[in-house]
């Protein structure tokens, strides 16, 4: 890992002993921290990064690690909770976000600084919900500390029962159809399509694979999985229709706004929210682009779709399923909602 650290040569001192971390003020308004100390996490690997901008943030109150592996960022965080940093800054896409996340919770337990997410990567749906530009800079972010909004999300709890790892932090959950619908999104990056073009184009072509392909193709089956409510471990309905075994495809995300304004999960609010459908009836599929713009007739429980907001959920799945754009092996899986975190934007 390459660590650059621009404090003239000696190691940096908190210079805001007994001051309030970030995560302290209330949603919408600045920090109490005048002068804060800066942890930058910069992707070098993520699509829009090769070492830009970092000519233009040279100071002594910031520290910027450049990991070349997961375990780089595990030691750059707990380096960063060492000196006791005010703000975080994320350089890369939302693979980058999850990994960072997900080691965070070793590095800062309780104690989250304030966090920053740069939309560097090829898709950065924390970054729509966030409302950060898309051309936002390290500078600009540095300067949002004191100049710009707070927002408060708290990511999915993505517990992979029995392989003994801490749990996942992320924002989108997927399974079923759905991590097909991914690797064809990294088609769409060879294509040269990014951020919500990419997205839309990865779920065009999921729907018109589910309506043009026989019923046992890998887009019309569904997937064997169980799901069920967490903590009451009670069964989450299912329609009539198709084998009660499989589902077509889940998503979940604590996310409140997404790419291409989809409202796959209804009206927008916060919380954890769970979108289900069992099956890929042709009649519901040519629906699937008016309900994910909003959508909801009263038959769609009825039909095969879903829309819920659970405490928390299981899944026990046959196949791979999808974290932020990574597959992760199948197996039973516990969602809750993870620690709350204060976003800092434009």
């Amino acid at each position: 890992m390459d660590r650059t650290s621009f404090q003239s040569g000696h190691q940096p001192t908190n210079l805001h002993e007994g001051s309030h971390r970030a995560m302290s003020a209330p949603e919408g308004r600045r920090s109490a921290v005048a002068r804060p100390r800066i942890g930058v996490i910069y992707n070098p690997r993520s699509h829009r990064n090769r070492g830009q901008d970092l000519d233009r943030i040279q100071r002594p109150d910031i520290t910027v690690a450049q990991p070349r592996a997961r375990e780089d960022i595990a030691t750059a965080l707990a380096e960063f909770a060492r000196q006791k940093i005010d703000y975080l800054i994320i350089n890369g896409g939302d693979g980058t976000v999850r990994d960072v996340l997900t080691m965070g919770q070793d590095a800062f337990g309780s104690q989250w600084p304030a966090i920053a997410v740069l939309p560097k990567g090829k898709t950065n749906a924390l970054n729509v919900d966030l409302g950060a530009p898309s051309g936002w800079s390290l500078p600009d972010a540095i300067s949002a500390f004191e100049e710009g909004g707070r927002i408060r999300r708290r990511p999915l709890s993505v517990l992979r029962e029995g392989s003994g790892e801490p749990p996942m932090l992320g924002f989108i959950f997927g399974a079923g159809i759905f991590t097909p619908a991914i690797e064809a999104g990294q088609g769409a990056h060879r294509l040269g399509f990014f951020d919500s073009l990419a997205v839309g184009a990865a779920a065009l072509w999921a729907v018109a694979q589910a309506i043009i392909g026989r019923s046992g193709n890998m887009w019309r089956r569904g997937t064997a999985m169980t799901l069920t409510y967490l903590p009451s471990r009670e069964p989450i309905p299912r329609s009539a229709h198709g084998n009660s075994d499989r589902r077509l495809i889940i998503l979940a995300s604590t996310l409140e706004r997404f790419p291409m304004h989809l409202k796959m999960f209804g009206p927008t609010r916060g919380g954890l929210k769970l979108a289900i459908l069992d099956r890929a009836r042709r009649r519901m599929l040519a629906a699937l682009p008016a309900i994910c713009l909003g959508w909801r007739p009263s038959w769609l429980p009825k039909a095969g779709y879903h829309q819920l907001d659970p405490e928390g959920f299981a899944v026990d799945v046959a196949e791979p399923v999808i974290l932020d754009g990574e597959a992760f092996p199948p197996g039973r899986y516990r969602i809750l909602q993870g620690p709350e975190l204060t976003f800092v934007t434009s």
